[in-house]
């Protein structure tokens, strides 16, 4: 598997209030991203708390993992419950009131890869020169267009394009979205956070990732475009291709 990891802070923000991690475990292989929200400084506490809490249950769990004691949806359930428990009991703080996250991981295991997902980041699959989305925005917009509402075009520039409905921390109990798909060797997934796809369309991402020579060519490259059209928010892109030879 190679991995290839961009995060920048754009053109417009002070801070980046992203967070990302990728496991060193050759055998548990383990991929986030993080879009924290909040007043100063505070997305970025929540994104790096809600990072550290997964990165900590993969670890202390590594062996439970590795031998099939503990599933990979318990695991995802388990983690993302105890970061959301973490973030919502720092966001008690007054410096720290309302702060949030988004959170989208993806655990490949076997022929299998496990998303678990809450907020506007998002996970993609790339096989055949077909790009799939695999998560679904957790967004007042994207409920709008599921609901026939409004259409993808003007979701584009809807005014309220930012207002998420379910985030990490915010509230004591929160619904996560596990789903599994399976994979092959030619197949490249991709998460990023909305500060790439509120800039970026499906299509020219598509085309990037095709075009470029490996995955770290693309995060590179899709960090640029996002910044060459505007680059009002962080961008975050983490990449992997399935495959063990460099295309």
């Amino acid at each position: 598997m190679l991995v290839g990891i961009c995060t920048d802070v754009g053109k417009i923000r002070n801070i980046n209030q992203d967070s990302f991690f990728y496991s060193k475990i050759k055998e548990l292989p383990l991929f986030v991203v993080a879009d924290g929200m909040g007043g100063h400084k505070a997305g970025e506490v929540a994104s790096k708390i809600a990072i550290e809490t997964i990165e900590e249950i993969l670890y202390n769990n590594e062996e439970k993992l590795k031998n099939n004691e503990l599933q990979i949806p318990k695991f995802i359930d388990y983690a993302l419950k105890e970061a959301n428990r973490r973030v919502f009991l720092k966001s008690q703080d007054e410096n720290y009131r309302g702060m949030g996250t988004t959170v989208t991981l993806a655990f490949v295991f076997g022929s299998e890869v496990f998303i678990g997902h809450i907020g506007d980041s998002r996970a993609y699959l790339l096989r055949d020169k077909e790009l799939i989305q695999l998560t679904r925005d957790h967004s007042l917009v994207a409920e709008l267009v599921r609901n026939g509402r409004i259409s993808e075009e003007e979701a584009m520039n809807h005014p309220q394009k930012n207002i998420i409905t379910r985030a990490l921390g915010t509230d004591e109990n929160i619904k996560i979205d596990i789903t599994s798909h399976g994979i092959n060797q030619k197949d490249i997934i991709l998460l990023c956070t909305d500060g790439l796809t509120n800039m970026v369309s499906n299509d020219r991402i598509k085309e990037i990732i095709l075009s470029s020579k490996d995955v770290n060519s693309s995060c590179d490259l899709l960090i640029n475009t996002a910044n060459d059209l505007g680059g009002i928010d962080n961008i975050t892109a983490l990449l992997v291709d399935i495959g063990l030879e460099e295309r």
